[in-house]
């Protein structure tokens, strides 16, 4: 999908502008504990017996789509108002939603474990923490036409990926094809940013990297005759969180039950949407007209048992899989500082929690 190739892109501009705005003495820049009329909390208290509404801002990671489908179902049937909560749900600027969050212009927003990887290891860590997995398991994977298929990364060997141009997504094609037995060498790499399941046919190029949930879905949608596989079934180590739900460090120190209301609410939102797929798709086409329904209504159906899959709750990261992954990036010299143990998130605001 291409939200990922923009999620890479972001993330090194992101680096570039979070470390200019930086203090004069290298520190972080600090982060808005909220404190602008727009952004920040409204007073907790209640007024008589009317409770005053906390404002937040939530920034998305790309243009809608089913990963999201949950806030939008909160915002719709009331969940966020019913926690005393008014959320503004906007898109994200150039250079990221994680530089948004952490410049404290929006308290929460949605990324990516992996892309999210090189600002977490610097001396001078992104301001932000992963507080849920909005999909339990990685559906990102390889994807070429049935009448030119790719089967498994080994039949990479001679065919030509379109690539878009990045270390970490370059590594990890060239990891399964090593895995599946095959040779990386034997892989020919072009950029293609244009590069789509849908441009496939009569292009230079015979496999691309999508999520299944949105590409793979459209493309069935669409009557394309396509081949596909995970990469998490290759090398479990590329299990990881995609997408997540990310917060302003300093807003969770100063908020923590305004965080634990948001989650709430986004919780069931994505509790309905997994209970009324067909309900839930309506609810993001009201929101976002300009998608193709019937690619919304199956993505929702396929992604309905893939929010909580078989975590034990809502939202859970499990930190095996969280440092196995960064572990691996720093093997694989794709950063240049280890990130530490259990870094980077936390379970301890979800309503599924507990000690």
């Amino acid at each position: 999908m291409t939200k990922k190739k923009l999620g890479y892109l972001l993330m090194a501009l992101l680096l570039v502008v979070f470390t200019a705005c930086g203090s004069k003495d290298g520190q972080e820049a600090p982060a808005s504990s909220g404190e602008s009329e727009s952004q920040s909390s409204q007073s907790e208290e209640t007024s008589g017996e009317e409770k005053e509404m906390t404002k937040l801002t939530f920034v998305l990671d790309y243009t809608p789509n089913t990963n999201h489908t949950g806030i939008y179902v909160a915002q719709k049937l009331g969940y966020f108002k019913d926690e005393g909560l008014e959320v503004d749900i906007i898109q994200p600027p150039e250079d990221g939603a994680p530089a948004l969050v952490a410049a404290g212009n929006a308290q929460f927003g949605v990324d990516y474990q992996d892309t999210i990887g090189p600002a977490f290891a610097r001396e001078n860590p992104l301001p932000v923490t992963n507080i849920a997995a909005l999909i339990q398991h990685n559906t990102s994977g390889l994807i070429s036409l049935k009448e030119n298929p790719v089967n498994q990364p080994k039949d990479l060997e001679g065919k030509t990926y379109a690539s878009w141009g990045l270390p970490i997504e370059q590594a990890m094609v060239k990891d399964v094809i090593k895995k599946d037995g095959g040779d990386p060498d034997k892989l020919n790499i072009i950029t293609g940013n244009a590069a789509s399941i849908f441009s496939m046919e009569g292009s230079d190029y015979q496999a691309i990297w999508v999520f299944y949930a949105w590409d793979g879905i459209a493309a069935k949608v669409k009557n394309i005759d396509s081949v596909y596989f995970p990469f998490r079934d290759f090398n479990e180590t590329f299990d990881y969180y995609t997408p997540t739900l990310i917060a302003n460090n300093d807003y969770l120190k100063e908020h923590p039950e305004i965080a634990k209301a948001f989650l709430r609410a986004v919780e069931k939102g994505y509790k309905y949407a997994i209970e009324n797929p067909e309900k839930a798709a309506e609810i993001l086409v009201e929101a976002a007209p300009e998608l193709d329904k019937d690619v919304v209504v199956e993505s929702q159906k396929y992604l309905a048992d893939k929010y909580i899959d078989d975590a034990p709750y809502w939202g859970q990261i499990d930190k095996d899989r969280w440092n196995r992954f960064y572990t691996w990036l720093y093997q694989e010299k794709l950063i240049d500082k280890e990130i530490p143990a259990d870094f980077g998130f936390t379970n301890e605001y979800l309503p599924g929690f507990q000690k």
